[in-house]
Parts: C-alpha cells; structure tokens; sequence
C-alpha cells in the first residue's frame, strides 16, 4: 500500500479534485459573467459614447475672408446614443481641405456636452485650400471627448453625399462633395 491509496482510501483524493473542479468552474462561470456584463455595457453605450455624425449642406455656402481665403461654415449635428460625453475636439486635414478648430470669437462653442439620449449641433470652419486637391476617396475626422470612464479618441468617417445630375445620383465622399459645392458655387455668377 502506498501514500495515494491511503489518500484515496480517506477520500482526499477525491474531496480534492472536486474542490479543484469546483474553483475552476467558479473562474470560468466568473470571467466569461464579466465578459458578457462588459460586452453588454460597451453595444449599450454606457461605458463609450455612440454618436451619430452628420452634416447638413442645406446651411452650406461659401464664403471668402479678407485674405481671399475660401472657407465654409459646417453645421455637424451630433446625436448621442449612449453615456454622457463632452466633445474636446474635432479636427481634419487632408490635402486641400481643412477643418479648423473652433473660433470663441465667432460663437464657435469649443466644448461642447451631449447628454445620453441628446442632441447636439456644433460649427465649424472648413478652408479648402485646393478644389483639385481634395481626395476622391473617404477621409476620417478625428474627435477626443472625455465620459465617465476618462477621455478618449476616435476617427470617424461620415456618410457619402449623394450628387444629382442628370444621369441620377452619384455618391461620393464626404469632403469631395462639400468641396464641390462649395467650389462650384463660388465660381457662379453671383460671385462676380
């Protein structure tokens, strides 16, 4: 007889491999309950934010400064799907196209908090600096914002626009059709 027959005898090899079993069961049941509570919070919106982007081209038209250089004013409507979240920044810059940080001196709110379930609208400046230049291709906006759980970034590429011609619809990307309004409406009669 040997030490493992005592044991097994005694029912401590039995009563520990249970409790082993049990502890491993409990880790498994554990990790896979906190995965599914964070994977439900995070779809819920209630550790990020779940923003909707858009921009209107109804308020759309082109201006020029003083210097001659061509801009637009951009109304970007943000509809909050989630937590409570303070957008801190927004920004792009592609070749011919840039999206300037907000001016407090033309009422441009540079802070901005959109409450769970709420509604925004901020505007901002778009110089476009080479009509020609801008991609063809859709390019990301970038956004920080900071919740409850710490600050953040993301990018964020919005909708194709849809162009109507006389063929139909065309969709192109966002910033390719913003700059060609903006440009072929800066070129029409009422600007001569």
């Amino acid at each position: 007889m040997d030490s493992g027959d005592i044991w097994q005898q005694f029912g401590v090899a039995t009563w520990r491999s249970q409790r082993v079993r049990s502890l491993v069961s409990a880790t498994v049941f554990g990790c896979l309950s906190l995965v599914l509570i964070a994977t439900v919070m995070w779809w819920s919106g209630a550790m990020t934010p779940h923003i909707r982007w858009s921009i209107s081209d109804f308020f759309l038209y082109p201006e020029v400064d003083k210097n001659g250089v061509l801009y637009a004013n951009v109304h970007i409507e943000l509809e909050n799907e989630g937590t409570s979240f303070t957008l801190t920044g927004l920004s792009a810059e592609m070749p011919g196209l840039r999206l300037l940080p907000a001016d407090e001196a033309k009422k441009e709110r540079s802070v901005v908090t959109v409450k769970g379930g709420g509604f925004e609208t901020v505007t901002r400046r778009i110089v476009i600096t080479d009509c020609a230049a801008v991609p063809h291709e859709p390019q990301p906006v970038r956004f920080t914002y900071e919740t409850w759980m710490g600050s953040g970034s993301a990018e964020v590429t919005w909708d194709s626009w849809q162009l109507t011609g006389s063929e139909g619809r065309l969709q192109v990307a966002w910033q390719r059709g913003l700059a060609g309004k903006v440009c072929n409406e800066v070129v029409s009669s009422k600007w001569f």
